[in-house]
């Protein structure tokens, strides 16, 4: 088999999904963290932040070895809760497919239908709003991974 330089660019993408997705959700663990006053449950989120932070830094090794290298800088907290809404409108399109192939009553079909529509619309929008802003740049992939990079070396370091 032959040996590469790089990885492919469909797994480079699946890792920026990987990447971006655990560091928005490690963001938030760390912030919820401080209301949280049940010992079970607060030993709970520490062993999944620590988790989360060492599959963070694992798959971060992996980088170096994508298809790109150039720096990108970003306004973060824009750029945190757009993500964190578009990873949101991501899973609820995701949810409504597996209930639509699940539901016998056409009743209940036709509202997931329309509610599906919905949730595509609002990840069209909020793609917009940061495909515009540079904060998805979708169509540069060195860019796109730098934010990641970016992402996840400030929710490392929160």
């Amino acid at each position: 088999m032959q040996q590469y330089n790089t990885l492919a660019w469909h797994e480079t993408l699946e890792l920026h999904e990987l990447v971006a997705f655990s560091s928005i959700g490690l963001m938030k663990l760390k912030n919820a963290l401080v209301e949280i006053q049940c010992p079970t449950l607060k030993s709970i989120y520490i062993q999944t932040i620590k988790e989360l932070e060492m599959n963070i830094k694992e798959l971060l090794q992996f980088y170096p070895s994508t298809p790109r290298n150039e720096d990108d800088t970003r306004e973060m907290d824009k750029a945190f809760y757009a993500g964190d809404l578009l990873a949101f409108s991501k899973t609820a399109v995701r949810n409504y497919a597996v209930a639509i192939t699940e539901t016998a009553t056409p009743e209940l079909r036709n509202v997931l239908a329309k509610q599906i529509q919905l949730a595509i619309n609002c990840h069209a929008r909020i793609f917009n709003y940061m495909y515009e802003r540079s904060y998805y740049p979708s169509y540069n992939l060195p860019k796109l991974l730098n934010n990641d990079v970016n992402l996840a070396q400030k929710a490392l370091s929160m």
